[in-house]
């Protein structure tokens, strides 16, 4: 007879014997539910039920990957959409729950290449400049509706001059540059607008 098996006719019996399901769980070192289970499986099958059943299921059609799911994994990997992209789109859109490991083997048989990931540089280049107020970097950005953000930012000391107003026009801009050079620490000698090329303060033109 199986180990295992007799091990749990054992429980069985001695339960038999004694009718205290707490005095055999803790003689034998096991729960309450462990001992009804298989109590249960006895009464069922007899010595047969005492033995060990896989726990996969006899169907899993999730599992299983349709010509359909292959198609939609290979369209949506020409759409460079990595392994954990495609699950989420096909959870989502097609109600297919597959994992990654079988998205990547259908990828894998497809011979489809590897996305390539561009790295940012770990220390990215700054626009900088060697003294104070040589170049000032102005922007604009419309945050919502009706507000718009102006920026400016010194190349060389990253001092920072920030306006919001209505509207991106001229009056405003002309105002953000008045702003501008009243709270600049240090003489503008250039502003690199995002319209315009470098210019001086005063030759500054906006349109």
């Amino acid at each position: 007879m199986d180990r295992e098996i007799a091990t749990r006719l054992r429980w069985v019996l001695m339960y038999h014997e004694t009718g205290n399901a707490g005095l055999v769980c803790a003689r034998c070192g096991i729960s309450r539910p462990t001992l009804r289970k298989w109590l249960r499986r006895y009464r069922d099958t007899g010595e047969e039920g005492l033995r060990s059943q896989s726990r996969r299921p006899l169907n899993s059609p999730n599992r299983k990957v349709f010509e359909a799911d292959r198609a939609t994994i290979l369209r949506l990997r020409s759409e460079h959409k990595g392994a954990r992209r495609i699950q989420n789109e096909l959870r989502l859109h097609e109600q297919r729950e597959l994992s990654l490991a079988t998205i990547q083997k259908v990828l894998s048989k497809s011979s489809v290449k590897p996305l390539v990931r561009f790295r940012r540089p770990a220390h990215p280049r700054r626009y900088s400049r060697p003294v104070p107020g040589d170049r000032v970097q102005m922007d604009t950005m419309k945050i919502a509706r009706s507000v718009y953000q102006y920026t400016a930012i010194d190349d060389c000391s990253r001092f920072r001059v920030l306006g919001v107003y209505p509207s991106r026009n001229a009056r405003n801009t002309l105002l953000f540059l008045d702003r501008l050079i009243e709270e600049m620490p240090f003489p503008i000698q250039h502003i690199q607008t995002d319209r315009a090329a470098s210019s001086s303060p005063n030759q500054c033109s906006v349109a």
